[in-house]
């Protein structure tokens, strides 16, 4: 891509947040989107204005037949305040008039005809054309103004300048970047009022009605003829569904940060507006994803191999958010029941929507939209604002936390000092998406602290840089079996009064650590509010490490029977677990095993857990009889681990209750079957993927396996993909020239280092760095071969000449060999010094960056070698080496003008009287 000159291409775009976001507009006309096509051609320092205005013109008018009467241009007229210095663009208008009257030639200002994207960087100005859909009139006064009949088509911005701190600049070399909006160009090619009208989007609309069993049609409507936001809504959906697919299938995925956010809030946004205005049923938006691959999976294979992904993450998070979405509108429909005339729907009631229930600001200003009602933004902003002070306040007081060293753990004189109090009851740790009571019972603010030195104080407030609250109840996960701990929040009164950054367990007392940002008393009420989007990230590497610990058994010793076969034949447990730790980012896993997984056994592992995965099995938890449970053939159990009773039995693809009826079924052998007190997935689906990243000795007898799952297992499959088309593009490069040799060796070097540091499954890192190693061992080892041959034939005839023209004096010479000093040391041998053993000769050689400087001096002659070495480097930057006075070599790094080291050479020699 480096090398090209000039380029077209199609992207796929989405604007949904950041600086260009149309979010809230799809749905209100008929033109907005928030996913499209941008086509566009590309200059990189060759073409300009001219071919650009002209090859635009051409594509429309002639290769696609627009009736030129209808086309408008518009120019860069200049703008002092917005772009003080910059000229209008008269080039361009005159390169136009050879197309279009002057009177279709508008000029406008920086807001329209000026693209830079940021306070610094390359901008420049741009032409846009812009295309009337009615004909027969004069529309120069509807270019620009928003109307849906007169509608820009095509963009070419000419990056002509660059802005620094000090003004701008013209570029040395000047680019040409278009776009031209696909969606809009087939209404046009389609004569088509909106892009909702083209085949893009009327086959999704029938399939929206389908699922939603809305029984009108789609039929183009806007603003008050929309009878019941109907066709707004179907715009909504069908925009969205491309948005998320589009998304996911490049390895995005809803969730609480970021671009995941982004999609969180455009899919919640196409499931309000399909419930609530088409009358769909829940769970609706991911069953349009199989017509949407049928429409444009041809031109986009990458939907049909991610549909099942795709569809399961939808589903998902559809399910995630109708748990909270009536609840949602119980709340803002009691909110509003208490608001005077004209009085605002608060700020701060939406930001409790927003952060709590899940709905974002844009649903919550829709809902009080169709009952007249405005939403206090103004409020929402200002409550965002100090949520976010008092995170970084919090965050601010345990970095001093750490740093004052406060031990926040229990020891026996902890337990002894609250052994009166009962344990702390967390049954509701299995709980999801609910906010339980709980009352303080301890508060704890480091050993050492409180008026007995054990730690205990009756209250803290938010002078306290850290404290620990033991509660008699908690839904809150605390670290242990591998698994990370919650975090989240105390509330009282839906308030923070303790950000929760740790959870430990001591002797059944779970201790909730964190800053506390109010007065906090021994007896307080509060809610229990897990961050259950991070739990949600934390499930499925828990529930996909017992899925590894399965796909091991199964690949490595042929599954449970296999098992039995090779503890018979060696007398020990192999293939069994020897630690795991699993956590928001990757689950580890550590396994007896005497020996490095080969490619293929990975391959094979990795595949049992994706299919798992895909086979969307349930995930079944049941608290069972300790006895009962270790009865189950089929189990996995840690030997030496001390497990409670009863204890709670994991089953994947199957029944607890069946399986602990019958244990000793072969039934239960295809299963993963596990003793676990962590929080599960409840299908396998929810992991969405799963990648197995690294394998690795860690001690004698144990392998350590690293995995992920969700977003970044997508996005290491993505890279494995990348790196193998650029493999394919590796070894396609010709190796026929030196300069192409050089080239691909290069490449491969560089291949070789971000392999390395790739992410991406273990086993297509091997198979990256053998097919690497194969090419350069294979045809890049040849084509060396065949080089070092060619170029040690020409220097040899080079040599012979040289020997035949000097036989006593002292000559200088380029002959390119490469900086090979044994060649240098063959031919100096057998040509130089047997045909002319009383003459002295430099010679100069260029090759893989570097240039060589070789001599040898004839017997009688008065020259050292290293010093005629040295002067011909010395005259090219200087270069390093060695030898006696009769013989020497030097090498110059980073090349030179080999000729001048020549030359230097010879005056040396001349100067030498030779």
């Amino acid at each position: 891509m480096a090398s090209l000159k000039r380029a077209c291409n199609s992207q796929k775009c989405i604007r949904a947040g950041g600086k260009h976001n149309d979010l809230d507009d799809v749905g209100k006309d008929l033109y907005h989107h928030t996913f499209f096509e941008m086509l566009g051609n590309w200059s990189f320092g060759d073409y300009f204005k001219e071919e650009a205005i002209r090859m635009a013109w051409e594509c429309l008018t002639v290769e696609f037949q627009l009736d030129p009467e209808r086309l408008y241009v518009t120019y860069f007229g200049g703008d002092d305040l917005k772009a003080p210095g910059v000229p209008p663009d008269e080039e361009t208008k005159r390169i136009w008039l050879k197309y279009v009257p002057a009177s279709r030639i508008l000029p406008f200002d920086a807001g329209d005809n000026f693209w830079e994207m940021g306070d610094v960087g390359p901008c420049g100005p741009c032409t846009e054309i812009h295309y009337d859909r009615i004909g027969g009139r004069d529309a120069a006064s509807l270019v620009n103004m928003d109307d849906p009949d007169v509608l820009e088509i095509w963009n070419n911005v000419f990056i002509q300048y660059n802005r620094d701190r000090h003004g701008l600049k013209t570029l040395p070399a000047q680019h040409v970047d278009t776009g031209m909006g696909f969606e809009r160009l087939a209404s046009i090619l389609q004569g088509k009022m909106s892009n909702y009208d083209t085949d893009v989007f009327t086959p999704l609309f029938d399939e929206i009605q389908k699922v939603s069993g809305q029984s009108k049609p789609y039929t183009g409507k806007i603003g008050e003829e929309d009878k019941g936001t109907i066709d707004m809504a179907y715009r909504v959906v069908a925009d969205h569904v491309r948005t998320l697919s589009f998304a996911i299938a490049d390895g995005a995925v809803p969730d609480a940060l970021g671009r995941g956010y982004v999609l969180r809030r455009v899919l919640r946004r196409a499931v309000w507006y399909g419930q609530h205005f088409l009358g769909a049923p829940k769970g609706f938006v991911f069953k349009i994803v199989p017509r949407l691959c049928e429409v444009l999976g041809d031109a986009f294979p990458e939907l049909r191999r991610a549909q099942s992904t795709i569809m399961a993450v939808l589903e998902g998070e559809e399910r995630d958010f109708n748990r909270t979405i009536d609840k949602g509108a119980r709340f803002f429909q009691k909110r509003v029941s208490t608001l005077g005339k004209g009085e605002p729907f608060p700020g701060k009631d939406a930001f409790h929507l927003s952060g709590s229930l899940g709905f974002p600001l844009d649903l919550t200003e829709i809902m009080a939209e169709e009952i007249g009602l405005k939403v206090d933004t103004e409020g929402y902003h200002a409550a965002l604002k100090e949520e976010q002070d008092r995170n970084a306040a919090a965050v601010a007081k345990r970095k001093a936390a750490r740093s004052a060293g406060a031990d926040m753990t229990f020891a026996a004189e902890q337990t002894s000092a609250i052994a009166h109090l009962a344990k702390t009851d967390d049954a509701a740790k299995y709980v999801w998406n609910e906010r339980p009571d709980a009352r303080i019972v301890a508060l704890f603010v480091g050993r050492g602290g409180g008026p007995k030195g054990d730690g205990f104080v009756d209250s803290v407030d938010a002078s306290c840089q850290v404290a620990g609250a033991v509660l008699d109840a908690t839904s809150f996960y605390a670290e242990m079996g591998g698994q990370t701990f919650d975090t989240g929040t105390l509330l009282i009164d839906d308030a923070s009064v303790l950000q929760v950054d740790d959870v430990q367990v001591y002797a059944g007392y779970i201790v909730h650590v964190g800053a506390p940002s109010t007065t906090l008393r021994v007896g307080d009420s509060v809610q229990c509010a897990v961050d259950y989007d991070r739990r949600q990230r934390v499930a499925p590497n828990h529930t996909m490490t017992h899925v590894l610990n399965f796909a091991l058994r199964e690949v490595l010793l042929g599954g449970l029977e296999g098992a039995k076969e090779d503890h018979k034949k060696t007398g020990v447990d192999r293939c069994v677990q020897r630690g795991s730790h699993v956590d928001d980012e990757r689950l580890r896993f550590d396994v007896a095993w005497d020996a490095p997984l080969t490619q293929e056994q990975l391959s094979q592992v990795e595949k049992i857990c994706a299919d798992i995965v895909d086979n969307a099995l349930s995930v079944d938890a049941v608290e069972t009889p300790l006895d009962k449970a270790m009865d189950v053939e089929a189990l996995r159990a840690m030997k030496g681990e001390a497990y409670p009773d009863p204890v709670r039995v994991v089953a994947i693809g199957g029944s607890v209750q069946k399986i602990t009826s019958s244990p000793s079924s072969k039934d239960w052998s295809s299963l993963s079957v596990e003793l676990c007190g962590g929080t599960h997935l409840r299908n396998t689906k929810d992991a969405v993927g799963f990648a197995l990243l690294e394998e690795q000795g860690i001690a004698k007898g144990v392998r350590r396996l690293v995995a992920c799952t969700r977003e970044k297992a997508a996005s290491a499959h993505a890279c494995a993909r990348d790196f193998r088309e650029r493999i394919v593009a590796f070894e396609s490069m010709p190796l026929d020239t030196s300069e192409a040799f050089a080239k691909a060796e290069e490449t491969l070097k560089l291949l070789k280092v971000e392999v390395n540091a790739a992410v991406m499954p273990q086993h297509q890192k091997m198979f990256c760095r053998e097919a690497l190693n194969s090419h350069s061992s294979g045809p890049m080892k040849a084509a060396r071969k065949k080089a070092e041959k060619a170029q040690a034939d020409a220097a040899s005839g080079a040599f012979e000449a040289l020997a035949s023209s000097n036989t006593d004096g002292a000559v200088a010479a380029r002959v390119d060999f490469g900086c090979d000093a044994k060649l240098w040391q063959k031919l100096q041998k057998s040509i130089l010094a047997k045909k002319a053993p009383g003459g002295s000769f430099l010679v100069c050689s260029s090759g893989s960056g570097k240039v060589g400087v070789y001599a040898c001096v004839a017997k009688g002659h008065s020259i050292d070698a290293r010093e005629w070495c040295a002067a011909a480097a010395d005259a090219i930057g200087g270069g390093k080496g060695g030898g006696k006075e009769k013989a020497a070599n030097m090498v110059v790094l980073g090349g030179g003008d080999v000729d001048a080291a020549v030359a230097a050479a010879q005056a040396f020699a001349k100067g030498k009287g030779l």
